[in-house]
């Protein structure tokens, strides 16, 4: 492979962004990708490839190159020259790349590997704190599995199609996807591609959605023709599927704290064809206190510290910091004890979080079971799924039901 200068330029401002300044990875790939307008897909690739390996890899790479936060423009050069020797890419002879001590590198790379922080590239508080939640063992596979690139997944629309026709289409569209086992509406793509701009995609037959992901509507244990309520929407992938399980028929109420999320959600829903979803914004509890005891079914996909989902966001190994674990806890379970009331006698409830830890998952569930708000409902199943069993994201999720009355 040939270095092209304005290519690593951009990785290094990319870099410099997301390091420095404390700006999300894909929101600085989508600004640095509209510098040139006569970059090609692979040139693109490049740039978007090679910035979230090295966010992904920060603290190894930083190490062997010997530089510490802030990182200036030099250090940045030098964490890309880590990063190329180790790919075997052969260094152009530029004055920001100075002679770079090739033997010296694979030797600190061979040194650091035997250390779980350092090759995981992880702080030392996370490593910690997985190791003592998930034990060494659990802990050393799930963050090796989780460093991975994530696979590109789509869920098939079922308002709109079939998993064969979207098959078809997309191989129309030049792009090849395969069936996943065990995941009926799951599709993967066999090579990375823009899939937004293809015919299928504006026609609604489809949604990017990770395969565990896919997972949590079902557990709610839908039919066609209930009452519905998914209490923290966002933007509403989950509230697609859950409108796709129940045939457009009954109501579905999307509920989030963020307006421009709903409205978001509003403009997915006419795409995919789903009649029944209706948004409210939680401005006050008085939403929520309206809805009190209506619901057959209630989805509260839980704001969490997102361990689960490191491969699609490895900048939130650095932004993550342990004090946000404690705050968010205190949120989950203020969640759980305000909107389970939503559930009606007979309903059901599925907490769900894209987090592996304990703490925030089985600990939460059987902490709101031990309280007033939950002395009435019982755990029926659930299900925790880690990143090194199944390659994609790591998720739990836990039915619980309300006694009838």
């Amino acid at each position: 492979m040939r270095l092209h200068r304005n290519l690593v330029f951009a990785v290094v401002d990319a870099l410099n962004y997301i390091f420095n300044e404390g700006e999300y990875a894909d929101k600085v790939v989508e600004k640095v990708l509209k510098y040139d307008k006569r970059w090609g897909a692979r040139d693109r690739g490049f740039i978007a490839e090679t910035t979230y390996d090295m966010v992904r890899w920060k603290r190894l790479y930083a190490e062997i190159a010997d530089v510490k936060a802030p990182y200036s423009r030099p250090n940045l050069f030098r964490m890309f020259a880590v990063w190329a020797v180790l790919k075997g890419i052969k260094l152009p002879d530029w004055k920001q790349l100075e002679p770079t001590p090739e033997r010296r590198i694979k030797g600190r790379f061979d040194e650091l590997s035997k250390i779980r922080k350092y090759r995981e590239s992880v702080p030392d508080w996370m490593d910690e704190l997985g190791a003592k939640a998930l034990g060494e063992d659990l802990w050393t596979k799930e963050i090796a599995a989780l460093n991975q690139q994530a696979d590109v997944i789509l869920r098939v629309n079922t308002l709109k199609t079939t998993k064969n026709a979207l098959k078809d289409a997309l191989q129309e569209a030049g792009i090849e996807t395969e069936a996943v086992r065990g995941y009926p509406e799951a599709l993967k793509l066999v090579e990375r591609s823009n899939v937004f701009i293809t015919e299928p995609f504006k026609m609604g037959w489809f949604e990017v959605q990770d395969a565990s992901s896919q997972l949590v509507a079902p557990f709610l244990d839908i039919k066609p023709g209930q009452r519905v309520v998914d209490t923290c929407a966002g933007a509403g992938g989950k509230t697609l599927h859950l409108a796709a399980l129940m045939e457009n028929k009954g109501q579905l109420i999307a509920l989030d704290i963020y307006g421009n999320k709903l409205k978001e959600l509003k403009r997915r829903a006419k795409r995919a064809g789903a009649h029944n979803v209706e948004t409210r914004q939680i401005e006050t509890t008085k939403v929520i206190k309206k809805l009190y005891d209506t619901a057959d079914r209630v989805l509260i996909d839980a704001p969490c510290t997102g361990l689960g989902v490191l491969k699609r966001n490895p900048d939130a190994k650095w932004k993550l910091q342990p004090e946000f674990l404690d705050k968010i806890m205190v949120t989950q379970q203020e969640i759980l004890q305000s909107y389970s009331r939503i559930v009606k006698s007979g309903g059901k409830l599925v907490y769900a979080t894209c987090s592996i830890l304990p703490q925030e998952n089985i600990l939460q569930v059987k902490k709101f079971l031990s309280s007033e708000a939950g002395k009435d409902f019982n755990l029926v199943k659930e299900s925790k799924i880690y990143s090194s069993k199944t390659g994609f994201d790591g998720f739990y999720m836990a039915q619980l039901e309300k006694n009838p009355a």
